[in-house]
């Protein structure tokens, strides 16, 4: 395996890792407003998991935009990482997760300052979360070569799906029922 084909291998891991992270960290946020996962325990253990699952993503996505600014066939440089559609490779791909990354570091910085923000702005900027995880599944879909795998878009689907499903039944429902 030559060290590019290693790199490939690295991004791709880190990046439905980050994924997957991210998904089990909007799910379980959406669960400590309704009442959909009350049978898993106290609130106590989904905020853990959500504050775990929020943090989890920053290394891996990291280890996802190092591996593949040190690839060579890759063909993306630092801008193409925190500056949208300025790749000239799969710019609308590479674009969607720049932008995705741009979105949740505000996401991110601002609920560390969660005390120091007004609760309606903080708000505001948290549940940007969701447009930058709609952001992170097109750029996963676009720019993925695991979707054939019937596992990987069987998770990656479902997960879009259930944050869809759960998302909408929020937002028209408040909080639901157990």
């Amino acid at each position: 395996m030559t060290t590019d084909q290693f790199l490939w291998v690295l991004a791709r891991v880190a990046g439905l890792a980050s994924y997957a992270s991210l998904a089990i960290a909007l799910v379980s946020g959406i669960a400590l407003r309704t009442a959909v996962f009350d049978w898993l325990g106290s609130n106590r253990v989904v905020r853990s998991v959500h504050e775990y699952t929020t943090v989890l993503w920053i290394p891996l996505a990291a280890l996802h935009l190092v591996s593949l600014l040190l690839d060579t066939t890759a063909r993306i440089g630092l801008l193409d990482i925190v500056l949208p559609f300025h790749s000239s490779y799969g710019t609308l791909a590479i674009g969607l997760g720049a932008l995705s990354v741009d979105v949740l570091v505000v996401v991110t910085v601002t609920a560390y300052l969660k005390r120091r923000m007004r609760k309606d702005l903080w708000l505001w900027i948290h549940r940007l979360a969701y447009a930058a995880f709609a952001l992170i599944f097109l750029h996963a879909v676009l720019s993925g070569t695991d979707f054939s795998d019937p596992v990987v878009s069987a998770i990656t689907w479902g997960s879009a799906a259930a944050l869809l499903t759960l998302g909408l039944a929020r937002l028209l429902g408040g909080r639901l029922p157990a």
